[in-house]
């Protein structure tokens, strides 16, 4: 959050819009702030509680409640194809992961209710986003929802907990942050501005897919014939999603 906050400020004047923002605008950014430090703090309570499977899966039920909520929040139109490209994309995440074959502990339950509730306000900011489009740039939400989230998050860390942080494990954090954290949270919220909504949130199926894979190359974790369908199926809806206007 800090690396995506200080990469947006620096390029905030490259594409910073010319709309004054009014009261609510700013109260709408402030949201953004607070809901996206929850949606970090409860999907890694999910991740210390439950299977990465059940924590994945759950969390990912976002394009789902972005799709039932953009028709309403948004205005977006209601298309069958987008719904059915969402629910094609959630029956291939449920192959992908299999839940099911995770041994079950008690904690589980708990897990896959925080990683709903890490969906519920990852979903809200997509929806809110969207709706700031006409007057923040997405450097500008980045920047300004970050000032809100980066201290809010720092003041949630156990006072002891920063002793603890090694060189090693500090540096790769740094590059994670800087390439997959600012860069690709940069992306996303420049490409809310080109598409809706319901289809922005649908893609991000591909992040578990790619992750996935991208285990089973650099790890060689293996994937199960059910797995490869599920991928297969998330790519489906992902194409159903661009097509869709």
């Amino acid at each position: 959050m800090t690396a995506l906050t200080l990469a947006a400020g620096l390029l905030m004047g490259r594409d910073r819009l010319r709309v004054r923002a009014r009261g609510g605008d700013w109260l709408k950014i402030a949201f953004l702030g607070v809901a996206d430090a929850l949606n970090v703090i409860l999907f890694f309570a999910a991740y210390q509680r439950t299977s990465v499977a059940i924590a994945v899966l759950t969390h990912y039920l976002t394009p789902v409640l972005v799709a039932l909520a953009a028709p309403v929040v948004l205005r977006e139109p209601w298309n069958v194809r987008t719904l059915g490209a969402v629910l094609i994309s959630m029956l291939g995440l449920v192959l992908l992961l299999a839940p099911w074959s995770a041994e079950r502990h008690d904690a589980d339950l708990l897990g896959a209710a925080l990683g709903a509730a890490s969906a519920v306000f990852y979903a809200s900011n997509v929806v809110v986003s969207k709706g700031l489009v006409p007057v923040f740039s997405g450097s500008e939400m980045a920047f300004f929802h970050g000032l809100l989230a980066v201290p809010l998050l720092a003041f949630l860390v156990p006072h002891d907990a920063w002793s603890h942080v090694e060189l090693i494990g500090a540096s790769w954090l740094l590059l994670g942050a800087l390439l997959a954290g600012a860069t690709c949270g940069l992306l996303f919220v420049w490409g809310l501005r080109r598409v809706h909504a319901s289809n922005a949130s649908n893609l991000t199926l591909l992040e578990p897919l790619v992750a996935t894979v991208g285990a089973a190359v650099a790890f060689r974790e293996p994937l199960a014939p059910a797995s490869m369908a599920g991928g297969a199926l998330i790519l489906t809806g992902a194409a159903v999603a661009i097509m869709t206007r």
